[in-house]
């Protein structure tokens, strides 16, 4: 399939008169795409090397053209089938073109200790909410009428639904900017999220609340030393993003797949809010609670900690594997397009997702589950932080300061490997620890990682993800000032409204923008895989690759 044109095109083509900046000529060892004749191609693409023999590790073995095995855990898909005249044949499934290695069913106990999670937090929640309906008379009226004086109330869940609203036209507006310009989209996302960050850390600063305002002030420095850093790259990253887009819009279900998976992270964290508030409700320690005396269990500090400590961790590791099911399921598109765009195959985004539900569940549980972890460390050390500054503890507030950036800086690395992985996933169906492992060293050693480090569009996207939480949690914050709930008199509940309201927006558009990312991260895995592909599948999309960043010919030919 030759390359689309788009916003891409536009940006690189030089204005007439050959002006514009250097021309880089096509590579002496490019080829020239074949161009179909009554709607066939006479010759089919050369089938791939075999895998080693020595099963499915790394193979550094010289081919007789200067390349090397792809002996990286599984083999290239095949060439599309023929006819016995040598034309093309029906389109193949997804499952024809990716077989699943075997054994198909990987890493099996994350899957179920996932479901029993998801069962525990079902539960917690019933109860947590039959307790909450059935006080209901306390919880509700007006903002100071009401007579729940000592914890969240149904005041918190309108506050959270304003949130959700306002994440989910952000993340539905951010995805349309994206589409509709793609030149400017990363100067848009990086301008508004520098503004948007020091705006939100400046206002809380003039209200007195500095635990919040000091760390959104540190990750707005952070974020415009990083934007000045990377103008240089943007070029090379606009072109990527625009050859995701056309091909989400050409090919599977890429934007239908954003869209209910949104729906869907929307509607979790809705249920997400009603529990949280209803936990606190239902065991918050008091005299005037009748909550405590409904239903199962006795009111303590301990349960409410422990409670909304576990369902933290739960939204944390549901909301990892649905972006991931996601994240897998459009690899499937992508790595289809990559290898067979020739004949594209049928069923692929269906296929895609019954793997990913099926085969590949314990795998994706198992990689969201690492990451959810970190999560729910992060912010340990971001309750941690906040409780030493209301304190007075500086020194206590600039270490756990320190020990969260720490941690972010482990959940980036970790975050990096899984994308690559589950790519791998997507196509092969291999375990989550081999998938990485192999997925690592093939980037590596194809020289793929300084195409990874080149492209800005997963660091732009987080950027996005961040821009929206910052919208959620500076509305939540504003709305438990002004409006100032009876329950919130000392100020007590704002840093907890406050930091989830910024995880519910951060986690909504992150689902969102997913699809996007995902095409990106399958055509570099997929280009590492097999680099022949893209010279003779591909060549435009080469060549605009070649002209905004030279050095990709030294790891497409690696």
């Amino acid at each position: 399939m030759a390359y689309q044109g788009g916003e891409a095109a536009n940006y690189y083509s030089p204005p007439h008169g050959g002006g514009g900046g250097p021309q880089y000529p096509p590579p002496n060892n490019s080829y020239e795409m074949q161009q179909p004749q009554n709607g066939y191609y006479n010759r089919p693409p050369p089938p791939p090397p075999p895998p080693p023999a020595g099963g499915g590790g790394y193979s550094n073995v010289p081919m007789n053209d200067g390349g090397y095995h792809n002996g990286y855990g599984a083999p290239p898909p095949p060439p599309p089938p023929t006819g016995p005249d040598g034309k093309m044949g029906p389109p193949p499934s997804y499952d024809e073109v990716f077989a699943v290695q075997k054994p198909k069913w990987n890493d099996l106990w994350a899957g179920v200790l996932f479901l029993a999670t998801c069962a525990g937090f079902v539960a917690v929640s019933a109860i947590s909410i039959q307790g909450y309906a059935a006080t209901r008379n306390i919880n509700s009226g007006g903002l100071n009428g009401q007579r729940n004086r000592f914890g969240l109330t149904t005041h918190t869940i309108w506050l959270f639904g304003w949130v959700l609203i306002t994440a989910i036209v952000l993340s539905y507006g951010y995805m349309w900017v994206a589409r509709k310009f793609t030149k400017q989209f990363i100067w848009i996302t990086g301008i508004l999220n520098v503004v948007l960050g020091f705006a939100t850390a400046l206002y809380m600063l003039s209200r007195k609340y500095y635990s919040g305002g000091i760390v959104f002030l540190i990750f707005a420095i952070f974020q415009l030393i990083c934007f000045i850093s990377w103008r240089s790259r943007i070029p090379f990253s606009v072109l990527m993003l625009q050859t995701a887009i056309d091909v989400a819009k050409n090919f599977g279900h890429v934007y239908l797949v954003s869209a209910i998976g949104g729906l869907l992270a929307t509607l979790f964290a809705a249920w997400f809010s009603v529990t949280l508030v209803s936990v606190y409700v239902k065991y918050q320690p008091d005299p005037n609670n009748p909550a405590c005396r409904q239903g199962a269990g006795g009111c303590s500090s301990g349960k409410v900690i422990g409670l909304i400590a576990f369902i933290t961790f739960a939204a944390y590791w549901i909301s990892e594997w649905l972006k991931n099911t996601i994240h897998t399921t459009i690899a499937g598109v992508y790595g289809s397009w990559y290898f067979n765009s020739r004949n594209f195959p049928t069923g692929v985004t269906r296929g895609a997702l019954k793997r990913c539900l099926t085969y590949s569940f314990g795998s994706i549980s198992l990689g969201s589950l690492v990451v959810a972890i970190i999560n729910f460390l992060r912010q340990l050390a971001s309750v941690a932080r906040a409780q030493a500054s209301s304190d007075g503890d500086i020194l206590g507030m600039i270490l756990w300061c320190i020990v969260g950036c720490l941690i972010g800086l482990l959940d980036w690395a970790v975050q990096f490997l899984n994308r690559y992985a589950f790519a791998h996933i997507a196509l092969y169906g291999k375990a989550y620890v081999p998938a990485a492992k192999d997925t690592w060293k093939m980037i590596k050693d194809r020289g793929i990682d300084a195409l990874v480090n080149e492209c800005l569009i997963g660091p732009v996207l987080g950027m996005g993800a961040m821009f929206v939480g910052y919208a959620t949690a500076l509305m939540a914050y504003c709305y438990m000032v002004f409006t100032n709930p009876s329950y919130n008199s000392g100020g007590g509940f704002t840093p907890v409204v406050v930091a989830f309201a910024f995880l519910i927006g951060l986690q909504i558009c992150n689902v969102f923008t997913t699809p996007l990312s995902s095409g990106i991260d399958t055509i570099f895995v997929a280009s590492a895989w097999d680099p022949e592909v893209m010279i003779r599948d591909h060549p435009d999309l080469y060549h605009r690759m070649v002209a905004v960043y030279p050095e990709v010919q030294q790891a497409i030919h690696a």
